[in-house]
């Protein structure tokens, strides 16, 4: 298992952090998705070792900018 922690910019409400959540889940590998709306953190734990430039760009593509913490 490995988990990546990435600060996503501009979810202002539920309905932001469950797109964000929803997305990154259909990416291949993830087995969780973990989103703390108050400090903008998303975390993600795969079974096998992370893309973070998949991750990402799935984040990205969803309207939010986001940086590996």
């Amino acid at each position: 298992m490995s988990t990546a922690t990435y600060k996503v910019t501009g979810m202002t409400c539920n309905g932001c952090a469950t797109k964000v959540k929803n997305q990154v889940s259909t990416v291949a590998g993830v087995s969780s998705v973990d989103v703390e709306l108050a400090t903008g953190h998303v975390t993600v734990t795969a079974e096998s070792p992370i893309d973070n430039a998949v991750i990402m760009d799935t984040i990205e593509e969803t309207g939010y900018e986001v940086v590996l913490v």
